[in-house]
């Protein structure tokens, strides 16, 4: 079955940039996600489609396809309560925060006793990344998961 919008796929991944592996899904379950709704960044998305299991394939993708151009305007000043993921902050430490738009990962620029700066970008903007692929399992997805816009399963999303 070839990857159509509406089919859920499992896939491992490699994620490298000009300095190296950034991240590698191998030691884990692959990913799982329903394709044509979003789930994974447009330019991976897109380059997903067509291929099937036992698909290996790599796809280098400009800033513009993966998590967008650096915002030059894109410092913030927040109250360090809010920053999650450590009880002390240093510069250059990734934070989530909440937004209006959901959880927000954050670079800490600067930190202060009460506020800090922080960086909105997300840590891979303004780099081209590199994306080795190996395509585990290519399947319909189930009503309910088209319903709710996201695969259900191991590596997927789980409702409790």
């Amino acid at each position: 079955m070839q990857i159509t919008k509406d089919t859920v796929v499992q896939f491992h991944y490699t994620l490298s940039d000009d300095t190296g592996v950034l991240e590698n899904s191998r030691s884990q379950d692959p990913v799982l996600y329903l394709q044509g709704h979003g789930n994974l960044i447009e330019g991976l998305e897109k380059s997903m489609e067509g291929h099937q299991a036992g698909d290996q394939f790599n796809v280098t993708l400009a800033p513009a396809d993966a998590y967008g151009e650096i915002a030059a305007d894109s410092i913030q000043s927040v109250q360090v309560k809010h920053l999650m993921g450590a009880k002390k902050w240093k510069p250059g430490m990734v934070a989530v925060v909440n937004t209006e738009q959901g959880q927000r990962q954050v670079t800490v620029v600067k930190v202060g006793m009460f506020k800090a700066e922080v960086d909105t970008n997300h840590p891979l903007a303004g780099k081209t990344l590199s994306f080795d692929i190996d395509v585990i399992d290519v399947r319909a997805a189930s009503a309910e998961e088209i319903e709710h816009g996201h695969a259900h399963g191991v590596g997927g999303h789980h409702h409790h």
